[in-house]
């Protein structure tokens, strides 16, 4: 072995320093990411890029010189926990959310965000002061409606306009928690029991009046019938009104059956019921 090393002593240093420097140089991209070479600081090189012509795979770099920068290329999120905003109708709303967004154009976020997470510390802040001013302009009870969805539209348009100069792109923007803070939750919720119960009295009296209109409009309608009907045929119209007397005075379903009622034979209220005129 010493003799080995005596007569090869340059020639295993040369080799081992070539394995060196070919582990170095080598690196592995897999699909899910995309590289940025730098080199002194300035990038000069992407890899399995969007628009870049070399994809994912074995690469090279010159060692100690160029510097692997990996980029995630799925979706990224970026998210927001209870956080108090005021909305239009003066509600302290606490509010989650979250966006999702990806990174287009690696160079760029590489110049002006340094990583991945340099872009989530630099739109944090722009999705919490976005919602602000688009949940501002609401009331509570509009963000739980379809206006909502038209709020989100906006949020994310907004905050997509800002992501570009990171090299990013927001695809997505929800809200998945919008509530009142615990203590006024109650005050709340009997301020809009107080409303529903409003509005149902206005209807009921709404009804009422409603009600007594066509039943004055009704009762002229027959007051109109009778009428017509009397002027056509007077005995048909004092059966008529005998007929329905009767009913309502002996008919068991409209008193207590147990009752009588004595009257003479020759009573007048019976000289209908007894066919007489």
């Amino acid at each position: 072995m010493q003799r080995i090393w005596e007569d090869h002593r340059y020639s295993i240093i040369a080799a081992g320093l070539a394995l060196v420097a070919l582990m170095l140089s080598a690196y592995v991209v897999p699909e899910e990411e995309q590289v940025v070479i730098v080199r002194t600081g300035e990038p000069v090189g992407t890899i399995n890029t969007p628009d870049g012509n070399m994809g994912a795979g074995l690469h090279w770099r010159w060692p100690f010189v160029d510097k692997v920068v990996r980029i995630e290329k799925r979706l990224l999120d970026l998210e927001m926990n209870d956080e108090e905003v005021l909305s239009n109708d003066q509600q302290r709303l606490l509010v989650n959310a979250y966006a999702r967004f990806r990174i287009t154009d690696p160079v760029r976020m590489v110049e002006r965000a340094g990583s991945t997470e340099g872009v989530r510390t630099a739109l944090e802040p722009i999705l919490n002061s976005v919602l602000r001013q688009e949940l501002g302009r609401r009331t509570f009870q509009a963000m739980l409606t379809a206006e909502r969805g038209s709020a989100l539209q906006n949020v994310r348009a907004n905050l997509d306009r800002q992501a570009q100069q990171y090299g990013a792109e927001v695809v997505d923007v929800q809200i998945t928690r919008t509530d009142l803070p615990e203590a006024p939750l109650q005050s709340a919720f009997t301020r809009m029991e107080s409303d529903r119960q409003r509005e149902a009295r206005t209807i009921r009296a709404q009804g009422g009046r409603d009600a007594r209109i066509i039943r004055a409009e009704a009762d002229a309608e027959a007051a109109r019938i009778y009428a017509d009907a009397f002027g056509k045929d007077a005995n048909f119209y004092d059966f008529y009104r005998a007929m329905q007397s009767y009913d309502a005075t002996f008919a068991a379903e409209n008193g207590d059956a147990a009752s009588s009622i004595i009257l003479s034979p020759d009573n007048e209220y019976l000289q209908q019921f007894r066919g007489r005129r």
